[in-house]
């Protein structure tokens, strides 16, 4: 039993960014869907970032062959030869993927004290969210992963390899590939979590009256960024932290100049079907 306690308590201690990530996906998303919802996407979509690691170790798909260095066993959890902390860490990664993607299609309401993203159940189950979530979440991994194969100059340490050098910073553009699709399986799986629940309830779930509950997601999305790009600068590997920033510096330019015209430029038609889905939304209670 000490054992187990050690353990269980090491998983948090050796990893305490990745749970104080945790910790705000938690909150946001309870927030935001409700904790029926959240509880059962972070089951789900752990067990989806698990098998796919587990597949890709053991068969190469789908982020090709890699493997993981068992240093810390002693200490924090590993399954089936997979860190715990790991395949956990997708689940945060989709959900600020998703909600960013919302922010960035959605019509939005401002006012002193408040931002809320104008969504509807049609959108967010949209294949438009599904691929842009997708492929935020891909562009997360591709300035985590580089820094991370660096984990030895870290505290993250040394904890997984590839059998051959990739052509990005080490990582080969298998690993890429490999993300899009189980992205694309975690954000779908969300998708179908959050219609089955409200299929299932008479009253849609989620949409709390927290001030800027909107911008939670999208602000672990930025977090997660820019932690990845300090620890780059901090090991020394600025060529690579200078590639990341001018991978974002386009994307991230044209989001907040189109967030800045698309600011209470809703219709009366989006704001009735938001309402129309979300009645307890904390737009109801300004007036159009």
């Amino acid at each position: 039993m000490q054992d187990v306690m050690t353990i269980a308590i090491g998983t948090i201690t050796t990893r305490p960014y990745v749970f104080a990530f945790l910790t705000v996906y938690l909150i946001a998303a309870i927030l935001h869907l409700g904790w029926r919802k959240t509880l059962a996407f972070t089951v789900v979509g752990y067990l989806i970032a698990f098998v796919s690691e587990v597949s890709s170790i053991n068969n190469g798909f789908p982020y090709g062959w890699y493997y993981y260095i068992d240093t810390t066993s002693s200490h924090e959890l590993w399954i089936s030869g997979v860190p715990f902390f790991d395949s956990l860490s997708y689940v945060f990664l989709t959900y600020c993927s998703y909600v960013t993607a919302l922010l960035i299609l959605g019509p939005v309401k401002a006012w002193r004290g408040n931002f809320v993203v104008l969504e509807t159940s049609r959108m967010r189950r949209s294949f438009s969210v599904l691929c842009l979530a997708s492929l935020l979440q891909v562009f997360l991994d591709i300035i985590i992963d580089p820094v991370a194969l660096q984990g030895r100059r870290w505290f993250l340490g040394q904890i997984y390899g590839y059998r051959e050098v990739g052509v990005h910073y080490g990582v080969p553009l298998s690993n890429y590939l490999g993300w899009l699709l189980v992205s694309f399986l975690l954000v779908m799986a969300l998708q179908q979590i959050d219609a089955w629940f409200d299929r299932s309830h008479s009253n849609p779930t989620g949409m709390s009256l927290a001030p800027y509950r909107s911008l939670y997601g999208p602000l672990l999305y930025l977090s997660v960024l820019i932690f990845n790009l300090g620890i780059t600068c901090w090991i020394g590997e600025y060529q690579m932290a200078t590639t990341g920033i001018f991978t974002y510096v386009l994307p991230l330019a044209i989001v907040i100049i189109q967030l800045a015209r698309r600011v209470n430029r809703y219709s009366r038609e989006e704001l009735a079907e938001h309402l129309g889905d979300y009645p307890h939304s904390p737009a109801a209670k300004r007036g159009n």
